[in-house]
């Protein structure tokens, strides 16, 4: 079975999900590698994109076979692990991108949910079919009422229902939409748009949009006090912002 392809170019790291006659369907080690690709990304590694091999499918989600057989207490551990990666995808001092063609369900569709942005292709569909296999949909799908808005969400969990793009996009789920021939190119100049900042004040930002969502207006407030003001301890931060001139934007 084919493991992820992970491949750094010109500081962007490309993490492949390798198995599209499954439908790049995920197993336990496609999760360990990609946890890993992220985690450890090279000092020159200015973002992340997570993509599909061949045109059918981003991911379909959870390989079903990995949920055979397991006890409550390896359904534990498997979707920690699971969420150990999302975690990671959220996390991860540099922007993650998803560039997504064809098929993104279930946990493909949380990934997507975990990045900071989402490419698509024209014929991209998208669900979490989890109600259908008997398991609810957990973990970032706690993201998609923000995303979509409480009762659409709610009608992708509870259907496990199939949604085009233009039905997400009417509710700001993506940033881009693409021909399936332009996906790789419009997410690497995207890419390319969010890697060249300064590396400690993406990485400050990336923290704070993670404290955003889990902290009331003022912690929220106090924190960004507290990231802006640990900029300006950084060397190359200041000479960045001395150098600034508003015609470089």
């Amino acid at each position: 079975m084919s493991m992820p392809s992970v491949r750094d170019v010109d500081q962007i790291r490309w993490v492949t999900f390798s198995r599209p006659e499954k439908l790049n369907a995920l197993t336990r080690e496609d999760i360990t590698v990609a946890r890993e690709a992220v985690a450890d990304t090279p000092e020159g590694v200015r973002a992340v994109v997570f993509a599909g091999a061949g045109r059918r499918a981003f991911s379909a989600g959870v390989h079903v076979q990995v949920f055979h057989g397991l006890s409550a207490r390896d359904a534990r551990s498997f979707i920690s692990e699971l969420g150990d990666l999302l975690s990671a995808a959220r996390r991860a001092p540099v922007p993650t991108l998803c560039a997504i063609n064809g098929y993104c369900l279930g946990a493909g569709m949380e990934l997507a949910l975990a990045c900071d942005l989402r490419v698509a292709t024209t014929d991209a569909v998208f669900g979490m079919p989890e109600i259908k296999v008997g398991i609810p949909s957990v973990l970032d799908a706690a993201l998609l009422q923000q995303h979509l808005g409480l009762g659409k969400a709610k009608e992708l969990l509870l259907t496990g229902g199939l949604y085009g793009v233009a039905e997400l996009d009417a509710h700001g789920f993506l940033n881009k939409i693409v021909p399936p021939d332009e996906l790789e190119k419009v997410t690497i100049d995207l890419a390319r748009a969010v890697a060249g900042h300064s590396p400690v004040a993406m990485a400050a930002q990336k923290r704070l949009f993670e404290t955003w969502q889990n902290v009331g207006l003022q912690a929220a407030i106090d924190a960004s006090v507290g990231e802006f003001a640990e900029v300006f301890a950084d060397p190359d931060a200041r000479e960045r912002i001395n150098s600034y001139r508003p015609d470089d934007s």
